[in-house]
């Protein structure tokens, strides 16, 4: 693309496109500012990063209106933006090209029951597996190896990648991407302890719903319900590895970074940010856009919305900044009561005298 496509191709999403430099080189495709060179279109969005701006090699730097542009390097073009990551996103699209999962069409391994149904340019990979009365929208595309027990829909649009499990009764709306390994709909960890110290399995008979453009990130786990649903709604992201237990909710656009464990019956609103290897306790309720930092221990219910916790148990980010700010200062705290008790002691001794 030459500089002035992309400023034509930007202008389709952002009010106010301007050009500083020329607009007739062509671009082949994006790098990272500090590792471009001639012919690559890079980005600044945080200003710790406009040093780099002066040294970059790229032919087109995106930036936001603001950036300082008068030390920077000789030759490069900028387009400003109200919003240079989003910007880069939608041109890393652009250049980006679609992964081939499957080959068009039904593979010659697949195992499909004859009861399943499908919708138009379907594509099952090798060796996949379908089972009786599955229902698979337009232009989803299940990868090798991938297995769909009984009863499970799959809208339209979506991608399971390869060796992807879905067990029975799974229900995945439109536009959801599942990577590799995950599993959707095992059992959740259901077990009634007994007198002599043993475990009955609780049956778990409820299934879980995913819905519209949900993207599901690699070996991550979603365990059905023991009764009703676990529901994933429109719009979440999960990272890889995480674990989100029988009975929960997963609000609207709530992303969760890898290895965080939801236990049962957890509610999460809407537009959460949740740390990596962040733990939450069963039962609890998280109200909508809070943000959790990464290591988090939820023991309780946070119901005020766009509150910041963190810590082991968490708490308000504000008050545990705090605390662990005193807990540095302990080491010199206590070298002036060892100095303080010294000098009580000598005064004691000298008075005894």
């Amino acid at each position: 693309m030459k500089i002035a496509d992309i400023k034509t191709f930007l202008g389709g999403y952002f009010d106010s496109v301007e050009l500083a430099g020329a607009d007739d080189i062509e671009i082949t495709g994006p790098a990272k500012i500090e590792e471009a060179v001639a012919g690559q279109v890079s980005f600044v969005s945080n200003e710790k990063y406009y040093r780099h701006i002066a040294t970059t090699g790229a032919s087109l730097v995106i930036v936001h209106h603001k950036a300082p542009l008068d030390d920077a390097a000789p030759g490069v073009s900028f387009l400003k933006v109200s919003d240079p990551y989003t910007a880069f996103v939608f041109l890393l699209k652009q250049f980006s090209a679609s992964r081939r999962v499957a080959a068009p069409g039904i593979a010659a391994s697949a195992s499909v029951a004859l009861s399943a149904s499908f919708g138009r340019n379907v594509s099952i990979g090798e060796h996949a597996v379908v089972g009786e009365r599955c229902v698979i929208g337009d232009d989803t595309v299940i990868g090798p190896n991938t297995v769909l027990l009984d009863d499970v829909t799959v809208g339209s649009g979506c991608i399971l990648y390869p060796l992807v499990t879905c067990y029975d009764g799974t229900v995945i709306g439109d536009r959801v991407i599942i990577h590799s390994g995950t599993v959707i709909g095992a059992d959740g960890f259901g077990f009634a302890p007994q007198k002599d110290g043993s475990y009955i399995k609780i049956p778990q008979m409820g299934t879980v719903q995913i819905e519209d453009d949900v993207e599901i990130g690699a070996n991550t786990t979603i365990d059905r319900a023991t009764m009703g649903s676990t529901v994933i709604e429109k719009g979440v992201k999960l990272d890889n590895l995480v674990q989100v237990a029988h009975n929960c909710r997963i609000g609207a656009d709530t992303v969760i970074a890898a290895q965080s464990g939801v236990s049962g019956s957890v509610k999460i609103g809407r537009q959460c940010l949740i740390g990596g290897q962040v733990g939450f306790a069963g039962h609890l309720e998280i109200a909508d856009r809070t943000s959790v930092a990464a290591k988090a221990g939820i023991s309780k219910s946070f119901t005020q919305p766009g509150q910041a916790i963190r810590g082991v148990p968490a708490q308000l980010m504000r008050d545990q900044l705090r605390q662990e700010a005193q807990v540095r200062g302990l080491g010199e705290m206590k070298s002036k009561i060892d100095e303080l008790e010294k000098r009580l002691q000598e005064l004691q001794t000298s008075i005894g005298r």
